[in-house]
């Protein structure tokens, strides 16, 4: 992976702090948090703070290079999707494992809110929230 090269698609300078957050959730193939991440970057850099790790976290969110989910604990966490297809997400809240949805119900939801609430859509976001296979057979608790 060009973390280089994909921070510089995103139109934002390819920082050494912002290629380690990439990396760091690319390496990671769950979701993690602001301040997990904030913490491995302090193995890497001696002084980076709280706030740079949002504010970056936030560019790269906004870019579409990683996503935010919105965990049901009310916690905000990041993931790493390099699927650039239109798809969403399914989210193990046990082990933080995120899979790739195919299916959209995009289509009907708009027909509902034009027809029915004569709204428009301009954005949707639609996460699945559950346990993933390996975490049903363990009977794991979700956290």
């Amino acid at each position: 992976m060009d973390t280089n090269r994909i921070v510089k698609e995103l139109g934002l300078k390819a920082t050494p702090k912002r290629i380690a957050i990439l990396e760091i959730l690319a390496e990671a193939f769950c979701y993690l948090g602001p301040e997990e991440i904030w913490r491995k970057l302090q193995t890497r850099f001696k002084r980076i703070g709280l706030p740079t790790v949002y504010r970056n976290l936030e560019e790269l969110s906004n870019g579409g290079v990683i996503i935010k989910i919105i965990h049901p604990n009310r916690k905000l966490y990041y993931y790493y999707c390099n699927n650039t297809s239109h798809h969403h997400h399914f989210v193990c809240i046990a082990c933080r494992r995120v899979q790739d949805l195919e299916f959209c119900g995009e289509e009907k939801i708009i027909r509902e809110v034009e027809d029915t609430l004569k709204g428009k859509v301009v954005s949707h976001l639609f996460q699945v929230y559950g346990l993933c296979s390996d975490c049903t057979l363990s009977h794991a608790v979700p956290t």
